[in-house]
């Protein structure tokens, strides 16, 4: 009996080994061509056919996907390289448009003074924040002396303080301790401008009478030789007058930023110079 039951067994299984290639190999045939004993295992085989199918093609796109992303981040990362070199290229390609700006308006202030100019760069600033001083990349062996005034296109900066052979120390007006004389140019009332914030000047010594009025332009007098007559200093923005008939109290703001200075002069020749002429 048990004999009978393994062949059994054999049998159906060698009959199910050689009724699945038939199967496969008669797929493609029309359904009125199966006999409906083998309608079952075609069916079932074409379920397994479409399953493996699917299976395979989700396989290949999930593959495709992941090695696209892949591709993807890659050429990311070359793209965000390349625009951080861009970008550092066209800030460099700015600031020299900006600096050859900056150099033009120098060259034809220069061109258009009497004034004897020594063109000078901007290489430090002092961290104390009790000095307002600048630090150029000019000294001694350029000719720069101790009280030569400094200035812009646009007004004065500061006078000369300190000085080595290749380097010079300025005092801008903004200092406290710095002091320009000055005359208001439309009334020619004369008075000292000295540094009181680093935005701000007054203009000290003023009698109470002297005709100042808003927006006024103070320039510099010429008789400290330090700067040639006539270049501006400032523009009133403020006006109190002193109690008891003292005087006047005179807020200017100053014709340069220094704050922003990256190219200046230093006058070698303020003696007997008139920006005004």
């Amino acid at each position: 009996m048990n004999f009978f039951n393994f062949d059994l067994r054999r049998l159906f299984i060698i009959a199910t080994l050689v009724a699945i290639p038939l199967l496969s190999v008669n797929l493609q045939q029309r359904s009125k061509d199966k006999p409906w004993i083998l309608i079952p295992f075609f069916y079932t085989a074409g379920v397994t056919q479409n399953s493996y199918a699917a299976f395979s093609s989700n396989v290949r796109g999930t593959t495709d996907l992941y090695l696209n992303l892949i591709n993807i981040k890659k050429t990311n990362r070359e793209l965000t390289g390349q625009l951080a070199e861009l970008k550092a290229q066209l800030g460099e390609l700015t600031e020299l448009k900006l600096e050859n700006e900056r150099l033009g308006h120098l060259l034809a202030f220069k061109q258009k003074t009497h004034m004897n100019l020594l063109a000078s760069r901007i290489i430090g600033r002092d961290l104390l924040t009790d000095y307002e001083t600048v630090t150029i990349d000019r000294g001694s062996s350029h000719g720069v002396k101790k009280g030569m005034g400094t200035l812009t296109i646009n007004g004065v900066v500061g006078y000369i303080t300190d000085i080595e052979p290749n380097t010079a120390k300025i005092l801008l007006i903004t200092d406290r301790y710095a002091v320009i004389d000055g005359v208001v140019q439309r009334s020619r009332a004369r008075g000292i401008a000295q540094g009181l914030t680093s935005d701000s000047l007054t203009l000290s010594l003023l009698k109470r009478d002297d005709d100042v009025k808003m927006s006024d332009i103070i320039v510099t007098s010429g008789i400290d030789n330090y700067f040639p007559k006539g270049f501006p200093i400032g523009s009133v923005t403020k006006i109190i007058e002193k109690p008891y008939g003292l005087g006047q109290q005179v807020t200017l703001q100053p014709a340069v930023t220094t704050s922003d200075l990256e190219e200046i002069f230093v006058v070698l020749n303020a003696n007997h110079q008139n920006f005004e002429e």
